[in-house]
Order: structure tokens, then C-alpha cells, then sequence
């Protein structure tokens, strides 16, 4: 699809614009993620390090399904992405008390500091390269309070390799359906995707409009992500098998960083 340069000093391609038409269709696709199974998994996480209230954050926090969550179990959240669309869909589902930003989360600002952060739900490998990763961990340094926690997951390399790989895929719903063609980059560890989504014009009605989002996320090894999050003063406490309290192996899918400033 694109050609594309590793952290060796050639920059990848300027970054697609993601999450705009997909956004309104975005849950009816996801569906089947298990949204109370991962609150209860992160809150519980939260829970273990003396996080049971005060502000949250979430970086990327897409259609506000898991600030709903955080906010209905009584914590103060600030949610922020970079697609407004997806924030016009999260605002519906949020209280007026959950504060929605449409901001950058590699340069992100906040009107005081917070008890936590958290990015889950592949957020992260949205961000391709060190520098960028330093730099949101930078900001998380900046507004996370003293012996705050950030938590949160990444895809792996295996999950690219083996698991997605170079494959189509494709769903078919009754207003909407969309192709998925995938990439994996081994050597520069890049996923890339071509995403078309036709979606109904009208909720009855023979016309559809198409969107083409190309999506862009990198997996990083475990020594690089701890790395990183040292050079911006944060401390990796523990690295967990999504949702366990298990150490990674060389065949998981998803991996759960938690983090302390």
C-alpha cells in the first residue's frame, strides 16, 4: 500500500485521516467487544494500585463507551481524541460531567493534573514511531499527579504476524457494511489497512455513501516501550497478558503496561 522507513532516521508518509465516516458506523461494527468485561478488568487494576476515585483521563477515548463506564462508577473523567466525529458520538452517550477535548494525546493539555490515565483498545499503536510514543508519555508526565497510574494495552508484533497478517476482511450490515485489506510490514513493524465503508444515506433508501479511511498502527517490543516511558520519568511496574495478571508470552495478542509517574 505505502511505502513506509522504521525509526532509522527516514520518517513514515504524512499520517491518513482516520475516524471520520467510520466513526458513525464505528459501533455498530464493534459490537461484539466485551466493554463491561475490559471496564472491570481496568478498573480493577486501578483498584489494586489505590485508584477508586478522583480525575481520569482517557487518551483516545473514541465513542465514550468506557468513560460512560467510569463515570457512571463515580470517578471525575476528561476524555479526549483526535477525531471529532468520534466525540460527537461519544457526547451522546456522556453526562455533561464528562469533559470531552478534541486534542492531539502526543500534545495534549488539561486544566490540572489527574490521579490517572489510561489508553486501551489499540490507542496507542495508533502512535508509529519512539519519538511519538516519548511524546505522549511526556504529556502524561506533565499532568499525571505523583505516584499517578497509566495504564494501558498495545497489539503485538505476534498479533500483526500471525494473527491478522495480509488478509481481506469484510461485514455486511443491514445500512452499512465495510472491506477491511490488510497489511503487516514485518520488517518495520507497521499495520496497515485500507478501510471502505458504505453506509446508507437514508435509514431506507438505495443510496450509500462510501468513506475510505487508510489506518496506520506499529507493534513495539516490550525493552522499547519501557524505554521510552523511562527517558519521560514514568516507571513500568508491570507488563500483564491482556486480561489476566499473567507475564506475556511470545503468543500474546494484546499486552497491558501499568505504569506509575
Amino acid at each position: 500500500m505505502q511505502e513506509l522507513a522504521g525509526d532509522d532516521g527516514n520518517m513514515l508518509e504524512e499520517e491518513p485521516q482516520i475516524y471520520g465516516g467510520f466513526a458513525r458506523v464505528y459501533d455498530l461494527f464493534m459490537d461484539d467487544i466485551p466493554y463491561d468485561e475490559w471496564f472491570g478488568y481496568l478498573q480493577g487494576l486501578f483498584k489494586e494500585y489505590g485508584i477508586e476515585s478522583g480525575i481520569v483521563t482517557e487518551l483516545a477515548c473514541g465513542t465514550g463507551e468506557m468513560a460512560r463506564r467510569f463515570s457512571e462508577a463515580g470517578y471525575k473523567m476528561i476524555g479526549l481524541d483526535l477525531s471529532e466525529e468520534m466525540l460527537m458520538v461519544a457526547r451522546e452517550k456522556c453526562t455533561e460531567e464528562v469533559l470531552l477535548l478534541h486534542q492531539d494525546m502526543r500534545g495534549f493539555e488539561l486544566h490540572t493534573q489527574v490521579a490517572a490515565m489510561y489508553c486501551i483498545c489499540d490507542g496507542m499503536n495508533y502512535i508509529c514511531s519512539k519519538e511519538g510514543l516519548r511524546e505522549v508519555f511526556h504529556q502524561v508526565s506533565l499532568y499525571l499527579e505523583d505516584d499517578g497510574i497509566f495504564i494501558f494495552d498495545m497489539k503485538t508484533d505476534y498479533f500483526y504476524r500471525e494473527v491478522l497478517g495480509s488478509r481481506i476482511l469484510a461485514d455486511n450490515r443491514e445500512n452499512a457494511s465495510y472491506i477491511w485489506e490488510n497489511v503487516y510490514y514485518e520488517k518495520e513493524k507497521i499495520n496497515e489497512y485500507l478501510l471502505t465503508v458504505y453506509e446508507a444515506a437514508e435509514a431506507e433508501g438505495d443510496l450509500f455513501v462510501r468513506t475510505d479511511e487508510l489506518h496506520r498502527q506499529r507493534a513495539y517490543g516490550l525493552g522499547e516501550v519501557r524505554e521510552c516511558l523511562g527517558k519521560e520519568g514514568l516507571s513500568c511496574i508491570k507488563i500483564y497478558d491482556a486480561f489476566t495478571r499473567d507475564a506475556p508470552t511470545q503468543e500474546s495478542e494484546r499486552v497491558y503496561f501499568v505504569v506509575r509517574k
